[in-house]
């Protein structure tokens, strides 16, 4: 555990890239100095909490005589993990990943329950180490990373408003792909393209459409491709094949499988329902 008001404040301005071999949890309040956390701005306007893990580039630019932030960061090595069930299962934590950009908002009783948690750690890695030291301490950890997955999960449905946007942007962004004929020379636009155009992981792409669809990304952009099929199909006199291939599919079959299994109708039989 590491208390943010017993570290040395800047003295000067200064632009550090930092490279931890530690999970870090950390709670930072009176932040005036900026962070980059992979290839985006950290945004700490609203939260206060921040997750991260081994082997990734924090960069902070602190200001000259710039102030500490107040607050606590929790480090935990990945190897008295080792040969736990945790090793495993933390990786299921998506805020660990360069996906959130943004500091997770709490509570005065959200801080104080995950502060307690912590507390809880401190005091037992403190005390005299024996044979259930490291299980009582792992407990404690998950019960902490499973308060901060419900404290995310509450943070994509109550901020609406940005999340809202979110689909906007997402529905432009497919739309624009759609109308510039990409389809033709790349093929259908894949999971891993909607990540990078929004900066966020897959699994943060999927977890986010999922609270506020219910739909993962795959089944988002499958959507899109029917809802386009059908107009193509009930206004154009393109054939099968050629709609198959404006959509980027290389074959019409595996069009046609896609549109019955959304539809419950094939292409040609939704066709002839306008006719």
């Amino acid at each position: 555990m590491i208390n943010f008001e017993d570290m040395a404040p800047a003295l000067e301005s200064v632009k550090q890239s930092l490279m931890f071999d530690f999970y870090m949890i950390s709670v930072k309040r009176d932040m005036n100095h900026k962070y980059r956390y992979g290839q985006q701005d950290y945004d700490f306007d609203e939260g206060v909490m921040f997750c991260m893990a081994p082997h990734q580039i924090l960069t902070v630019m602190r200001e000259e005589n710039g102030k500490n932030p107040t607050g606590w960061s929790l480090l935990i090595h990945p190897d008295f993990l080792w040969n736990t069930p945790m090793a495993a299962a933390i990786r299921k934590y998506q805020f660990f990943d360069y996906s959130v950009n943004e500091a997770l908002f709490l509570s005065e009783d959200e801080e104080l329950k995950i502060l307690q948690i912590t507390e809880n750690i401190k005091e037992e890695y403190q005390a005299n180490i024996d044979k259930f030291s490291q299980n009582i301490i792992i407990s404690q950890l998950e019960t902490l990373l499973n308060y901060a997955e419900r404290f995310y999960q509450r943070q994509f449905i109550t901020r609406s408003k940005a999340h809202h946007q979110f689909l906007g942007k997402l529905e432009m962004t497919l739309d624009r792909y759609f109308e510039k004929d990409n389809c033709r020379m790349k093929g259908l636009p894949s999971v891993q393209y909607l990540s990078e155009e929004f900066n966020m992981s897959p699994q943060y792409m999927r977890s986010l459409l999922k609270t506020l669809t219910g739909q993962t990304t795959q089944q988002h952009i499958h959507e899109k491709v029917i809802k386009i099929a059908k107009e193509k199909l009930s206004t154009t006199e393109l054939s099968i094949s050629e709609i198959a291939f404006d959509l980027g599919f290389e074959h019409s079959q595996s069009f046609s499988k896609l549109f019955k299994a959304k539809a419950d109708v094939s292409p040609l039989e939704f066709r002839k329902s306008f006719n």
